[in-house]
């Protein structure tokens, strides 16, 4: 009996620069299960190109003639949300633009695939296509904007030269294995871990995740147990990431280094394009901070995080898998659970992409799902005891 091929992932590449928009045609194209059905110099000619075809996600540039990605995003997700993936480069104002899309509707940040490192380009064309893949999954919905009366969508103007651009031909990309957390650490051999007074909290997330950390991080008191995080993210974006959420929690909230402690009322963030592992000396947690293989497809890596977790933390650590898709996560949340943590993930109703949850939840990796609301006080009740 054949069955109808699934219709792939229809996706318009919205940048100024005519190189990036041929490069990010390249990768994407390179998936099978993923179509750039239009490209748009602009947010004017990407509102010509929507009104041709509706896509399923779309790549926008944040820095771009005539209309900025920010304004763009903000009339789309008002008038006709639409899944957007943020495409920004490496540099702290980029950092700061690009999570400031976050807070209007975007689903996710990527960085700008760099020529000349045919490892990093690999490297980031398979984390692109994951990416927009999860995207295609997420759950928009309207925008209030911010003006009282509602901005009109740009209107087409006339653009030359942007009607049919070359489409490199569909290539065959290098695809890297998939690693475990062994890549990085080892397993237990056992987990024998006396219980302490100090709870330590992991958790892990991706796609959703920033906004669903903001509201997680902001219901917790001053005296919150530790909190070591990894949440998806390119490298430069964590640090300016935290400091937001630093200004607005009661908990402080840093980009973690190497050796940092791991201290009640404080969050420790995983650096972009670092793994973070908890580590204990005495009764003294602290994080390291190291480079390695992408493991899960990811660095960070949930898993890395939570399996080193179950091995220093054991029964001390509560676990929490929120908003993501994927798998990474799923195996290191359940040998928490099996070194005696407890663990939560994110409910599906509550999730933007419920995939690392649900993953997690599949394995027998997870005590208890909660809405996202309920995570904070289920967190300060578990750790204080009650």
């Amino acid at each position: 009996m054949s069955t109808a091929p699934q219709r792939r992932i229809r996706v318009l590449v919205v940048d100024d620069s005519a190189s990036v928009r041929q490069m990010m045609t390249s990768v994407l194209e390179s998936d099978p299960a993923i179509e750039v059905i239009a490209t748009a110099s602009d947010p004017y000619v990407a509102v010509e190109r929507i009104a041709h075809e509706v896509p399923d996600v779309i790549t926008l540039d944040v820095e771009m003639p005539r209309m900025d990605g920010l304004t763009f995003l903000e009339k789309l997700m008002a008038q006709h949300p639409i899944p957007v993936v943020i495409c920004s480069t490496l540099t702290e104002r980029g950092s700061q633009t690009a999570l400031a899309a976050l807070e209007k509707g975007a689903v996710e940040i990527v960085t700008k695939p760099k020529l000349g490192t045919k490892q990093f380009f690999e490297e980031s064309a398979i984390a692109l296509c994951d990416v927009i893949k999860s995207a295609a999954l997420a759950k928009v919905g309207r925008h209030r904007p911010r003006p009282a009366v509602a901005p009109s969508a740009p209107h087409p103007v006339d653009e030359p030269g942007t009607a049919s651009e070359a489409r490199p031909p569909r290539s065959a990309m290098k695809v890297a294995p998939k690693l475990t957390a062994d890549a990085v650490l080892a397993p237990a051999k056992s987990h024998a871990m006396i219980e302490t007074t100090e709870k330590i909290v992991a958790i892990g997330a991706s796609t959703g995740g920033t906004e669903a950390l903001r509201v997680l991080l902001e219901s917790l008191p001053a005296d919150a147990p530790g909190l070591v995080i990894v949440q998806h993210m390119p490298e430069k974006f964590t640090a300016s990431f935290a400091q937001r959420l630093d200004s607005l929690c009661r908990v402080s909230v840093k980009e973690a280094v190497d050796g940092d402690s791991v201290l009640r009322g404080q969050a420790l963030i995983a650096p972009g394009n670092k793994h973070m592992l908890l580590k204990r000396s005495g009764a003294r947690y602290y994080v390291e901070v190291r480079d390695g293989p992408y493991v899960s497809r990811h660095r960070p890596s949930v898993d890395v995080l939570f399996r080193s977790t179950a091995r220093y933390a054991g029964q001390n650590a509560v676990g929490v898998i929120m908003t993501g898709m994927g798998d990474d996560g799923a195996k290191g949340m359940l040998e928490m659970k099996e070194a005696g943590a407890f663990t939560l993930a994110q409910d599906e109703a509550s999730c933007v992409v419920f995939g690392m949850p649900q993953e997690a939840i599949k394995l027998g990796g997870v005590n208890k799902v909660l809405s996202l609301e309920a995570i904070a006080p289920e967190l300060v009740r578990l750790c204080r005891g009650r």
